[in-house]
């Protein structure tokens, strides 16, 4: 068995080694090529036991919260929108061969994930697998989101990840999340778990690693930056593709999540903003019209829409709206360049 063991692994591996791994094609993106996204869930199991009155939907459950035609429906209205990339969320939504006990009742077979992966590519857009791992965010690891920093959660992790990559063809891009690790952010949950440190950077590091192994880039949600923007700076390799998010409306204030955009910027990382409609509607226009002004060209991959809902039924009108937004900042711009 491949040796995970923690201590040789952060002498071995470090932003310097990451940076060398992958082909020369992966560190940019396509001439001209805007990425145009929306995030769907497969699996909805993110959240650990939530126990906060009014916060249900965010509780886990042992069966798979998913729609199919709703499914149907969203990825033909993205296409009719211009969009081209659909970014899933998997987590315990399939029945993983390396391992099968994480998957939940009425999880995909493979076979069902690679076909509707087919379908996909048939309508124009572009299928890219998503992961998180964050303490904050894996409930769907099952018994192992209860061994973080282990060397079964290592072999996991790495197993899990080799897969996906295999299944997905070797994608462009691998979101493995990475978000909303702190004390904060798990206070109703049951059972909490924070990563700090070079503990924290030593299992960023090890399943940014795995992902490169197959040839394809790590993407993250960038929110640490805005807490330990030095330490991030010093650590983050620069193949990383960066998502910082700001859901508001006042990009006038200049929070440290609405800074990051620029900070990153002049530090040189390649960038996918990403909104929401979780609050407010007009949010993916603004970040599109503020993130055109403050990120350059060469670093501005695209833009990530968020609905943040199981893809299911009760939530078609939230889910529609999220990508009319999209192709109406789609629209706008091609009228603009035209």
């Amino acid at each position: 068995m491949q040796n995970y063991n923690r201590r040789h692994f952060i002498k071995t591996i470090g932003a310097a080694s990451l940076a060398g791994v992958l082909p020369g094609n992966l560190m940019s993106n396509p001439k001209g090529k805007i990425i145009w996204g929306n995030l769907l869930h497969l699996s909805f199991n993110m959240w650990e036991d939530w126990d906060a009155p009014g916060k249900e939907m965010r509780s886990y459950r042992p069966f798979l919260r998913f729609d199919e035609k709703l499914w149907n429906d969203l990825l033909n209205k993205m296409a009719q929108n211009r969009l081209n990339m659909v970014v899933i969320d998997l987590g315990d939504g399939v029945q993983y061969k390396s391992h099968p006990e994480i998957a939940v009742k009425n999880a995909w077979s493979t076979g069902k994930l690679k076909d509707e992966l087919n379908k996909i590519r048939n309508l124009g857009l572009e299928p890219i697998p998503k992961l998180n791992f964050a303490s904050s965010h894996d409930a769907w690891l099952g018994e192992y989101s209860r061994c973080l920093s282990t060397e079964k959660y290592y072999k996991v992790c790495a197993d899990l990840i080799a897969e996906v990559i295999d299944l997905f063809d070797s994608p462009r891009f691998f979101h493995l999340g990475m978000d909303e690790e702190d004390t904060k952010n798990q206070k109703y949950y049951k059972y909490l778990t924070v990563r700090q440190y070079d503990l924290w950077w030593h299992d960023f590091l090890f399943l940014a690693n795995e992902v490169q192994k197959g040839g394809v880039r790590p993407w993250i949600w960038s929110d640490y930056f805005w807490h330990y923007p030095d330490r991030f700076i010093k650590k983050m390799p620069k193949n990383v593709v960066q998502s910082n998010w700001y859901y508001g409306t006042k990009f006038d204030k200049e929070s440290k999540a609405v800074q990051a955009y620029k900070l990153l910027n002049k530090q040189g990382y390649d960038q996918i903003p990403t909104a929401s409609n979780h609050s407010y509607d007009e949010n993916f226009s603004l970040t599109v019209d503020y993130c055109r002004k403050q990120i350059d060209a060469k670093h501005l991959y695209g833009f990530l829409q968020t609905p943040w809902r199981p893809t299911i039924e009760e939530y078609r009108q939230h889910h529609m709206e999220a990508i009319e937004q999209v192709g109406a900042s789609v629209a706008a711009l091609k009228k603009g360049i035209d």
